[in-house]
């Protein structure tokens, strides 16, 4: 395994941003900046074994600092959205900025994604090689209380596996919920729609939520819906049924806080496949339903409607303010810990 580290260019402010690259023996690569934890990119192979790189994203870190889609970002302080723009702990309210029409979305304003990561740790050995980064987050930062002091770590294994690993501590009671919010196209086209992909998902269950995609506080099943993936299903099969295409919070069957299988996905005319087990409750699957061509991507790509498509493993949207839903607080004393494994081969 190898790493190597180079320069990424300067935020406004002057400060030092850079581009780790992990390679694994079989020749997969990962690039992630320290600038919003993001992954740049990640190359896999094809059937035939050619390497292509998977995600959307950018050539420069200009696109970066002005990107508003989070191409790969790491999200938070609390992923997904939360409900007009509030939340109480211990009788307390906490307001929130509200970037998403009434709704607080992906962090806020500036967001985990939009600041720069120290890098704590970027080595290899012979079976492995990652990057560790790691952000204070201010008590009082986009409205969240607490000095909230967490690490992203990318490792990349021999097993052809891309490990995303997250931990977190606070001084003060707050709510946290982290995720990766990378768009993949395992065709590797940079255009079109990726509804030829075929997924499967081990959720029976879903989050009902309202016209602002804001849970209700119920769920229900996936079964004779168009949210159900339980046997592989073409993700362009019934996207019609849904008028905008997948925005949906899927609860993953198994016990909480444990690595379970959470998603597969097939790519029929490279062979790629890319399997996701997380130590989260849910995932979010996101068919890149705002995006609209405006973005110009690598290799001055247009990042069309459904080019790619999400699966953000997390916490539930909202739970701050649904206490029948799996908590979110984490305490002072507490460690957050959370795990999520890509694996890849192809047939």
């Amino acid at each position: 395994m190898n790493f190597s580290t180079e320069p990424f260019g300067q935020t406004a402010q002057g400060e030092d941003v850079f581009l780790y690259t992990l390679t694994s023996a079989k020749g997969l690569r990962a690039r992630i900046t320290n600038f919003g934890a993001i992954l740049v990119s990640l190359e896999v192979p094809d059937r035939h074994g050619k390497l292509d790189d998977i995600t959307l994203g950018f050539d420069h870190l200009e696109q970066y600092l002005e990107q508003k889609a989070y191409l790969g970002a790491t999200v938070g302080r609390y992923a997904n959205r939360i409900g007009n723009a509030r939340f109480v702990l211990d009788g307390v309210e906490h307001k929130l900025a509200a970037n998403d029409g009434p709704n607080h979305l992906h962090g806020g304003i500036k967001g985990f994604d939009k600041v720069v990561w120290k890098p704590v740790e970027t080595t290899a050995t012979e079976d492995q090689a990652w990057a560790k980064l790691g952000y204070l987050s201010p008590d009082g930062a986009e409205g969240y209380p607490g000095n909230l002091r967490c690490t992203v770590t990318y490792m990349l294994t021999n097993d052809d596996e891309l490990r995303i690993s997250y931990e977190a501590e606070t001084d003060k009671k707050t709510v946290f919920n982290l995720t990766n919010h990378t768009y993949w196209d395992l065709a590797r086209r940079g255009g079109g729609n990726v509804f030829g992909h075929e997924l499967m998902l081990n959720a029976t269950r879903f989050t009902i939520v309202d016209k602002t995609l804001i849970p209700v506080g119920v769920t229900a099943s996936v079964v004779d819906t168009p949210l159900d993936f339980l046997a592989p299903k073409a993700l362009g099969s019934r996207v019609r049924q849904l008028g905008n295409g997948y925005d949906h919070n899927f609860v993953l069957n198994g016990p909480l806080n444990a690595l379970k299988f959470c998603a597969r996905v097939y790519e029929p005319t490279t062979g790629r496949i890319m399997e996701i087990t997380t130590t989260e409750p849910a995932v979010q699957l996101y068919t890149g339903n705002f995006l609209d061509g405006s973005i110009i991507g690598k290799a001055g790509k247009r990042y069309g409607r459904h080019a790619a498509f999400c699966l953000e493993t997390q916490h539930y949207p909202d739970s701050p303010n649904k206490p029948s839903f799996p908590s979110t607080v984490l305490e002072p004393g507490q460690k957050f810990t959370s795990l999520t494994v890509h694996k890849f081969s192809a047939k």
